[in-house]
């Protein structure tokens, strides 16, 4: 039985908020966690993501993400921890850990190797099968990278993926409309029960559009009600609406990721974003990742005023 039953709407990959001296900012997470569950339409929240700044955490601070984000929502919104790991033994070691933190479900990343050495189908089910034994009471996502990675996945394997019965959803971000449409049937006829979750942060409508279930993006943990508007708007068949709302969010996506795909600079650029918009109380990030500059901050506080949010 899944341990999350609605997958379907929209869930935010949380950001980190750090002090100055870059510990955990626990009381600034707290306030975001809870912020984010107070919106109609989110329907859970996800821990150690790229905009969680994972890459520059520890094992033992995932963890304490995820604990303090669990215990915030606790009968609230279910909780999901990103896996990021390199092996088999390392990522049930993850697992097992995010599970006592309090995640209930485990977005399983591609392990970095496979983008500069590849991979093979028995390789990923392999990885899945050793994440599942380690945390057995858990849903699985699958996050699926862009397609022109070494990590990116087939249509056969995504189908292989949908059959598993403790696979619940797909973070879905090919960054190739063509192979997006394909793989989007491949999982819906492997198993039309598997909720499919776009995370093309960068053109959410264009994705939306696809026959997904809802989104599970960055994004969200900035500006979640324009997301949620928009996907109300898709969900209606209200194209005009749809396409009204995303030309608000259209300033911020171009003065977060500047045209291309998400970084890690785009994260520090989003944490600015926030800040204006008073989301956070202050927008650090972990070196090596650099905060905005003078230009890029002038151009956040733009959009977000454009938008009707700045507060700051």
């Amino acid at each position: 039985m899944p341990s999350i039953t609605n997958y379907r709407g929209i869930i935010p990959a949380i950001s980190c908020p750090f002090t100055p001296d870059h510990r955990i900012d626990e009381p600034a997470l707290r306030k975001l966690a809870s912020w984010l569950a107070g919106h109609e339409g989110v329907v859970a929240v996800m821990t150690n993501g790229h905009t969680g700044e994972v890459f520059s955490l520890t094992p033992a601070e995932r963890a304490e993400v995820t604990r303090i984000v669990a215990d915030e929502l606790q009968g609230r919104l279910p909780v999901i921890s990103s896996i990021v790991c390199e092996g088999l033994s390392d990522a049930a070691d993850h697992a097992r850990a995010a599970r006592a933190a309090g995640a209930v479900a485990l977005d399983v990343m591609p392990p970095h190797h496979w983008l500069r050495f590849g991979f093979t189908s028995g390789h990923a089910l392999q990885y899945f099968e050793a994440i599942h034994q380690a945390a057995p009471d858990c849903d699985l996502v699958c996050h699926v990278y862009p397609a022109w990675t070494r990590a990116s996945y087939s249509s056969q394997l995504l189908a292989d993926l949908a059959k598993l019965p403790y696979l619940q959803a797909f973070k879905v971000g090919q960054r190739d409309m063509n192979k997006y449409a394909r793989d989007i049937q491949a999982i819906r006829e492997a198993d039309a029960s598997k909720a499919i979750l776009t995370c093309h942060d960068e053109y959410l409508l264009a994705s939306m559009v696809q026959g997904v279930d809802g989104a599970l993006v960055g994004f969200a943990t900035f500006i979640p009600q324009l997301i949620i508007d928009l996907w109300n708007a898709v969900k209606a068949g209200d194209l005009r609406k749809a396409q009204a709302v995303q030309a608000v969010i259209t300033p911020l996506k171009d003065a977060v990721y500047g045209g291309g795909e998400p970084t890690g600079e785009a994260h520090a650029r989003m944490k600015g974003g926030m800040y204006l918009a008073g989301v956070l109380d202050a927008p650090t990030v972990r070196p090596p990742t650099e905060a905005p500059n003078e230009k890029e901050m002038a151009a956040l506080r733009a959009a977000v005023q454009q938008a009707g949010l700045l507060a700051r």
